[in-house]
């Protein structure tokens, strides 16, 4: 996937045609109450990123939004205003060919659609097309633990991207939510979700190794609600992704976040990503970055090591 283009003319025009529309009017599964059969894992053999005339360096960057509860804001405030700033940011500073899988996070303890997945893509119309097609099923278990590690899963078994089979370049999977992960997928849920015929169960840790293979792996905790400076969700990601928790206190900044966060790695100074911004967000990412070591900082692409933890 990802054979088109980004076009600011026609996100413009999306964001017009939206004024006003409710977010059971962008997003219309919510209304049907199920989420769309082709945003469905089961039976997925892969989500592929591939290189094309248009795109011959194509970077593969996934991103899983927490859809239970409040944190369906994000993918309403993503369509309404922020996937312009996502694209921008990243094209404009060092990742000229990016293409974004957008999927959906659940509960695979309570929700019947505790993961949903789209393609990678580059164009305006296709981006905005599975981001809105994510059912936001709005549940949750209510025991501070949501299943991002389906996400893991996902894109270390179900995603064939040209930029590590090509070039030995990983990809970018990020996960945003408030909460903590389950520590164990059982055998009977990746069946049920995945459509496995053997399954075993498999730990958090088993596949974060696994996908962090391929992929930079980051969480963005949305610091917010009732999970704020929450210590045991903290102290989960803390102790799983270290210097890749990135602690968002204010939702709004989630696209010039993960387009810093890329962009940095690609080499890119950081004040000329802010001067990309408006001055509340430079304010607020120039806080958030203010103590990432040097390290974040290469241009090598084959092995680029993400130092310090982020913070907003």
């Amino acid at each position: 996937m990802g054979y088109t283009k980004w076009s600011d003319d026609a996100y413009d025009f999306l964001k017009d045609t939206r004024v006003g529309a409710s977010a059971d009017d962008i997003f219309t599964n919510n209304r049907t109450g199920r989420a769309s059969d082709q945003m469905l894992p089961k039976g997925v053999k892969f989500r592929e990123s591939r290189d094309s005339d248009i795109h011959p360096e194509s970077l593969s960057i996934a991103v899983f939004l927490d859809e239970t509860g409040s944190m369906g804001r994000i993918p309403e405030v993503l369509v309404r205003e922020k996937l312009g700033p996502l694209m921008n940011t990243l094209i404009d500073h060092g990742v000229p060919h990016p293409q974004i899988l957008f999927g959906g996070i659940g509960d695979h303890h309570s929700d019947n659609y505790p993961l949903q997945v789209g393609q990678f893509e580059s164009g305006t119309a296709e981006l905005d097309q599975w981001l809105t097609d994510i059912y936001l099923e709005g549940n949750g278990g209510g025991q501070n633990r949501e299943s991002y590690t389906l996400a893991w899963l996902f894109a270390a078994r179900h995603t064939s991207c040209d930029c590590f089979e090509k070039r030995g370049q990983k990809g970018f999977l990020f996960t945003i939510g408030d909460e903590a992960a389950w520590d164990v997928l059982q055998a009977s849920a990746l069946k049920a979700i995945m459509g496995y015929a053997e399954a075993e169960d498999v730990t958090d840790q088993q596949l974060l190794e696994e996908v962090q293979r391929t992929y930079h792996v980051f969480h963005i905790h949305v610091n917010e609600g009732s999970y704020r400076d929450d210590p045991k969700v903290l102290g989960y990601w803390k102790k799983m992704l270290t210097e890749r928790l990135i602690v968002l206190n204010d939702y709004n900044a989630i696209a010039e976040t993960i387009a810093t966060a890329v962009a940095l790695v690609h080499g890119v100074e950081l004040q000329d990503i802010l001067a990309s911004f408006d001055k509340g967000i430079a304010g607020t990412v120039e806080n958030a970055l203010v103590h990432v070591t040097k390290g974040l900082t290469t241009t090598d692409k084959k092995s680029s090591f993400l130092g310090g933890i982020f913070k907003l």
